[in-house]
């Protein structure tokens, strides 16, 4: 595989906040022809396929649909039951339950898709997508595994398609704000950074040794996608999949890409070189055994990535927590002082000062808080028009590759989903047993320890047992091809 890791020294990903979207008065009539394949001129409108149109695919679409420029002409999911509201939004949408069929008989209609559904298909639907030349918005978090956020990574440069990670925040005036406070100096050389979140917010550990009759509107071996095939079990779906690996990324994967975006987009970081964690739940030997289940996510947990400073000026300690555990208050925020918002916050800890933010990197604020009141840095960023995610990214599809510009476009958030993804290597290590038929005796955890990692080439150098979490096996017929 071509190394994709290039170290550009976090400028040039910075930027993309300067350019978050373009005027209407840029965009020029031109023959569909002069854009290529996939592309369409802007006096058309641009057909939007969803694939996972229930939940938040639902929001997604009617977000897109906002724009008087859009057209939603095509509908998939695999469960009927969450299709309706839809299906009644868009009636004219053809419908399917088959992301491959509906883009191989729609192909010719479709200008752009929207990728909502469960973590563990992203990347095989997103990748079948751009390989048709459809610029592609894909949820949070761009993939399940770090080598798929890899692969599309390539893919947006191979395809050369209009792009978005769906971070919301990114296309915030909290992060370009957070930014012009830090580059102004206030709060000097960060080199430790805290982020916190109230995920998990559903059910945890439930037992899935039932096999449940599967619903008749439900295609559970679509649904499952890429993951192993098991029984049906109601415990999984429509939402409370997020807990289990197979199909989710925990409470990191859920919230990581809204928190940590101003810790990514703003400071000089790509890749962590070691990462470590602890987790509560884990002490089986003192449940059933029936209890213990490597395929759930944990209730909380900690996690602590080393990066090095592209500059040269020392390492960046990124730490998470989550499931109810917060870090210590700062001691310039008074006890009555929000810390961060009810979905959480991040810290960033300078030499200087400290800068805290809420969820998605919103309101940005010096502590102490009274220091906000003297603040005086002019804006110097250019602002997403009503910080909207949805249509930065239908502008950006409009005005056509090489010109329009979104938020979180993949050669972005590939590598931010990656350095995320690490630490769940970690927690799933801290769960993993060596040898499981053995007495469940703590030394029998031995990836319970700092992980080191090897960004070129997606290793854990100093456990192996780690990397099979780096790359899934795939079912037949879900494997990932570029």
């Amino acid at each position: 595989m071509k190394d994709s890791t290039n170290q550009h020294d976090g400028q040039s990903r910075r930027s993309f906040i300067k350019a978050s979207s373009l005027a209407a008065s840029s965009f020029f009539i031109v023959p569909r022809h002069v854009l290529g394949k996939g592309f369409i001129p802007p006096s058309d409108k641009l057909n939007i396929a969803g694939i996972g149109v229930g939940g938040k695919g639902r929001s997604d679409l009617s977000s897109f649909a906002k724009s008087p420029n859009v057209n939603i002409v095509a509908l998939c999911d695999v469960d009927d039951r969450q299709a309706v509201t839809s299906r009644t939004n868009f009636p004219n949408a053809k419908y399917y339950k088959d992301f491959r069929e509906m883009l191989s008989k729609e192909n010719k209609s479709i200008d752009a898709v929207s990728i909502s559904t469960p973590d563990n298909t992203h990347a095989v639907a997103t990748l079948a997508a751009m390989q048709l030349g459809k610029h592609v918005y894909t949820q949070k978090p761009l993939t399940h595994d770090i080598y798929e956020a890899r692969i599309l990574g390539q893919a947006a440069k191979k395809y050369k398609v209009i792009t978005q990670m769906g971070n919301q925040g990114g296309s915030g005036n909290g992060v370009r704000r957070m930014k012009e406070i830090y580059d102004s100096g206030v709060i000097g050389q960060v080199n430790k950074v805290l982020c916190w979140t109230n995920r998990p917010v559903w059910p945890q550990a439930i037992p899935s040794d039932n096999i449940d009759p599967i619903p008749a509107e439900l295609d559970f071996d679509l649904w499952l996608g890429p993951a192993p095939k098991v029984g049906y079990n109601q415990a999984y779906l429509p939402w409370n999949w997020r807990g289990w690996w197979p199909y989710g990324t925990g409470a990191l994967g859920d919230m990581a890409c809204h928190i940590m975006d101003p810790v990514y987009r703003i400071l000089p970081i790509l890749y962590p070189v070691s990462v470590e964690c602890s987790v509560a739940g884990t002490w089986t030997f003192t449940l059933r055994e029936k209890d213990h289940n490597p395929d759930w996510t944990p209730f909380s947990s900690t996690i602590h990535l080393d990066y090095p400073r592209n500059d040269g000026k020392g390492n960046i300690k990124v730490s998470w927590y989550d499931g109810g555990i917060l870090p210590e208050r700062p001691e310039e925020l008074l006890p009555g002082e929000a810390f961060g918002n009810p979905d959480g916050g991040v810290l960033f800890i300078g030499d200087k000062g400290k800068l805290m933010a809420d969820c998605y990197g919103a309101n940005p604020r010096l502590l102490p808080l009274k220091k906000n009141e003297t603040l005086n840095i002019p804006e110097t960023i250019k602002r997403v028009p009503n910080e909207d995610h949805y249509l930065n990214w239908v502008d950006a599809c409009i005005a056509g590759y090489g010109k329009g510009q979104t938020s979180s476009p993949f050669e972005y958030a590939a590598p931010f989903t990656e350095s995320i993804l690490i630490g769940n290597l970690a927690l799933r290590s801290w769960m993993l047993r060596d040898a499981p038929e053995a007495l469940k005796t703590a030394d029998k955890y031995n990836g319970r320890k700092k992980l080191l990692w090897d960004a070129k080439n997606m290793k854990v150098t100093n456990y192996d047992l780690a990397n099979q979490y780096v790359k899934r096996d795939y079912r037949d017929g879900w494997e990932l091809k570029l």
